[in-house]
């Protein structure tokens, strides 16, 4: 028996410390190459040391009832109950999956060679999880990048924000261009890649900084402890990463450009610092979070009764007008919203190499977890009363097909905006995701603006 607690006992006190230091998992290639050969390790030993098959069952399951445990009071998707939903089942293989191929796997593999390590069936299966190990650990492994510049800057960096490393894209083709700082819109999402595929015009004209706001792409590692994702963090984030670029590049002021969600967030960082930016320009431009999402419940739910999509219409009778208190309640707008207003279709563009292997995996867990944290604090934002004016020229670029759940706020609140300069673009054709949708009529449009 004291043989059993000895070789199961590493297994529970690793679960426990990896609940407290990766409690969504292993999110970088360092956590996740210290989880696969401490997983391993511990596997090995007990294998060794009882030397039966029984390691490769109990050694796993001690770790994560041990991990689940330690981690009860961390909140989101990714380690929630698991929800019987499409979100649901993603959040099930990119959260919880990821984690059981990371650590709970590489422990199987180990114990099993540990226990028949004397044996022809044993060595072959040990050299078989070696590989399978090294692989794993290579593809990790493999870092960020994004194509260089000649003459210019791209780089993949990390800024000190507030107690956290905030992921940020740089890239420019001439370093004496203003400085330009693109905050994107939904919570716990990254554009890294877009900027980069699509917007490279933008590149001549400015020396273009692309943030990963906390809880998105390289910035998921931020979004712990969730108690600090709120918008006033936000905003206080915006704000500092701000004075890192004027500070880099000896600038007093710089544009703020900033889309959807994170238009909202980008309005209050301008209204509260003015004296930081010569310009802000918002797309797909935010204005009330909750006043939004009660357009966009009776817009689907009128296009639900027409279409004659009943589970949908069940859904959104059942739970009533947001604002929700969980994700899941939003599922039916996730996934109905391009239908019911002719939007373009939004891919996930993780594709480049500017994501690592764990960042595209994670890409909508992160999205997920982040939405669970941050949204609910969201609903009582309204720039109508919160940002009636800016001290700098404030200006927008929008899509023709914008969703009405922003064009009705947005028009109110332009309207009775009050700045220096005010300048309104909208783009034939173009919808919320109009930068990315039309990026040479967005950049002709931006520089022109800019320029006035």
């Amino acid at each position: 028996m004291l043989k059993i607690v000895v070789a199961l006992l590493p297994a529970a006190v690793w679960g426990a410390l990896a609940a407290l230091w990766t409690p969504r998992g292993p999110l970088t290639a360092t956590q996740a190459l210290c989880s696969i050969v401490i997983s391993a390790g511990v596997g090995f030993g007990a294998g060794r040391l009882l030397r039966s098959r029984w390691p490769i069952l109990t050694t796993p399951l001690v770790y994560v009832v041990s991990l689940e445990l330690t981690r009860l009071p961390v909140t989101g998707p990714s380690v929630d109950l698991p929800h019987a939903s499409l979100f649901g089942v993603l959040a099930l293989i990119t959260g919880r999956g990821v984690h059981a191929l990371l650590a709970v796997a590489p422990m199987a593999l180990a114990a099993a060679y540990g226990c028949g390590l004397r044996r022809r069936r044993g060595r072959i299966l040990g050299r078989v999880a070696i590989l399978a190990l090294l692989l794993l650990a290579v593809g990790v492994a493999l870092p960020a990048r994004t194509a260089a510049i000649p003459g210019g800057i791209a780089e993949l960096t990390r800024v000190e924000v507030n107690g956290h490393r905030l992921g940020l894209m740089i890239r420019g083709r001439d370093l004496n261009r203003p400085v330009l700082l693109f905050v994107p819109g939904a919570p716990g999402g990254s554009e890294a890649v877009a900027m980069r595929a699509h917007l490279p015009a933008l590149e001549s004209h400015f020396v273009v900084a692309t943030l990963d706001r906390r809880g998105g792409g390289a910035s998921y590692p931020a979004l712990d402890p969730t108690s600090t994702v709120s918008p006033q963090d936000e905003v206080a984030d915006i704000l500092a990463v701000t004075d890192h670029l004027r500070t880099r590049f000896a600038r007093d002021r710089i544009v703020l450009l900033a889309h959807s969600g994170g238009s909202l967030l980008g309005a209050l960082a301008v209204r509260q610092h003015p004296e930081k930016y010569s310009a802000y320009v918002g797309t797909g431009q935010g204005v009330d979070v909750e006043a939004s999402d009660q357009l966009f419940y009776d817009d689907i739910l009128a296009w639900a009764k027409s279409t004659g999509d009943s589970g949908t219409v069940r859904t959104l009778q059942r739970q009533g007008r947001p604002p929700y208190r969980d994700f899941w309640s939003y599922e039916p707008f996730l996934l109905h919203e391009n239908e019911v207003y002719g939007q373009r279709s939004a891919p996930l563009e993780i594709a480049g190499p500017e994501f690592t292997l764990l960042q595209k995996v994670h890409t909508l867990t992160a999205m997920m977890d982040t939405w669970s944290a941050l949204y609910p604090r969201e609903q009582g934002l309204d720039l109508r009363r919160d940002v009636p004016e800016l001290a700098v020229p404030a200006y927008f670029v929008q899509g023709e097909r914008e969703m009405r759940g922003l064009t009705v706020l947005f028009d109110q609140w332009y309207a009775a905006l009050r700045a220096p300069a005010k300048r309104l673009v909208v783009i034939p054709g173009a919808g919320h995701r109009v930068m990315f949708e039309e990026p040479d009529r967005f950049v002709t449009a931006l520089t022109g603006l800019l320029a006035a």
